[in-house]
């Protein structure tokens, strides 16, 4: 298999840019092409007009994990029984959900600025399960939700069947009020083809090291050198390759799949006009999606690995994504699947990101834990304030969230991690 990403090929590709070669120095240097690179490149050129700004990435722009990911642009989160309101945890649900609903809104700005085309769908998704029991307290979780300012009503029976055209899901909660729908690869390469003038991009050009140079930071790639006083490092959970080693963020590999159109038929009688998606209460669970175009995705593997899917391995996967589909949508075949492909998720341990002053000049990001989207787009503006000693209420609450937890050495992290991945797969296995 060639694992092509469908969200790629359906948005199509941007014209390419120049690798690094050379001896170069700029103001400020960010590694890292995906949302939150550009975001804090956009930023930065709003800001400091007529400083240099260069962005490296170590493959394509545009084209790793931001736009690989199943395009829900989170700014509610389902709240654990701990921080249901009334519940000692709700204090931190509440600053989280203030964080998550800054991010929705800043998605929302930088498509409307930069008028980009991405399938922008801001009705909200479904938390939805199969078996009963995994969505628990259903009450509780709506007054919770409703008192962080989101718009959240159950679901059941026939109107949850008729809403998704599917039996499979027995109960749901909705949830609006910020929670979207896009096209991840539609949106980070608009913010890629919208980058200001004074904005360079070099592809790749992976950094092999990043050492103190005097006052600044020296990357070097296969090709070329930069110097520059200041860096963001913005790669998600492979911070390591940057000389990064103790953020205590780690890399999930997932993979997908997308189906060709169904047929005009099938999709007025079982889905009529609307677009939809559904999250999992586990994180074992399935992502599904209704896309425009009558096509569906899903997204049902996550894995603790040391080495990517092969193609073998790959196509494993790929019939994974066609069984959960049956199960929800009868009649679907292996010939109906157009796209699988796989994409990395910075997670931590505590579930909150890295956000940091690494050293004088370097600052970095990850730890997305699934809502990269939105998230992603915040923290580019906030990774700019924090480096240029800009403070905001909002950077105060980021920062002090921001404790993504111990990390046992390795190999002991590798088996804790790869164990518990595999008991959460096996939990969720209804819901697959």
């Amino acid at each position: 298999m060639d694992n092509r990403c469908g969200w790629i090929a359906l948005a199509g590709e941007s014209a390419p840019h120049p690798r690094l070669s050379g001896q170069h120095a700029c103001d400020w240097l960010i590694i890292g092409g995906g949302i939150t690179g550009l975001a804090a490149a956009h930023t930065l050129a709003a800001r400091f007009p007529g400083q240099r700004i260069v962005v490296l990435d170590r493959q394509r722009v545009a084209q790793g994990a931001s736009a690989r990911n199943s395009g829900f642009a989170v700014s509610h989160e389902l709240p654990s029984p701990n921080e249901l309101l009334g519940n000692p945890g709700f204090a931190g649900f509440a600053v989280a959900s203030r964080i998550g609903v800054a991010a929705a809104q800043e998605v929302r700005q930088r498509i409307g600025e930069l008028g980009i085309a991405c399938e922008y769908d801001d009705a909200g998704y479904h938390f939805a399960v199969h078996r009963p029991a995994h969505l628990q307290q259903a009450d509780a979780v709506i007054h919770t939700l409703e008192a962080v300012g989101a718009n959240a009503r159950y679901l059941e029976g026939e109107a949850l069947q008729q809403r998704l055209g599917s039996s499979f899901y027995t109960r749901a909660i909705h949830c609006a009020g910020g929670n979207a729908l896009l096209q991840p690869a539609k949106y980070v390469r608009g913010l890629a083809d919208s980058l200001p003038k004074a904005v360079e991009v070099y592809e790749h050009s992976a950094v092999l090291s990043l050492r103190r140079a005097g006052r600044g930071w020296q990357a070097q790639t296969e090709a070329g050198v930069i110097n520059a006083p200041q860096v963001l490092a913005c790669v998600g959970a492979f911070l390591p390759r940057v000389g990064v080693h103790h953020s205590g963020t780690f890399a999930l590999e997932l993979s997908a799949s997308i189906t060709r159109p169904l047929t005009e038929a099938r999709w007025q009688s079982q889905f009529g006009e609307r677009t939809w998606g559904v999250l999992s209460t586990l994180p074992g669970g399935a992502t599904l999606r209704l896309l425009p175009g009558r096509r569906l995705l899903i997204r049902n593997t996550v894995e603790y690995r040391q080495r990517d899917l092969n193609g073998t391995q790959l196509q494993a996967r790929r019939q994974q994504h066609l069984q959960g589909l049956e199960k929800r949508f009868p009649g679907l075949a292996a010939t109906d699947l157009e796209y699988t492909w796989t994409g990395h998720l910075s997670g931590t341990r505590s579930g909150e990101p890295c956000f940091a002053r690494i050293d004088e000049g370097l600052h970095a990001v990850a730890g997305c834990n699934g809502s990269g989207v939105a998230r992603g787009t915040l923290w580019g503006r906030l990774l700019v304030d924090m480096a240029s000693t800009s403070t905001s209420a909002l950077l105060t609450d980021v920062l002090g969230q921001a404790q993504p937890g111990y990390l046992p050495p390795r190999p002991f992290f590798d088996i804790g991690a790869s164990l518990r991945m595999a008991w959460e797969v096996r939990r969720a296995r209804r819901e697959r």
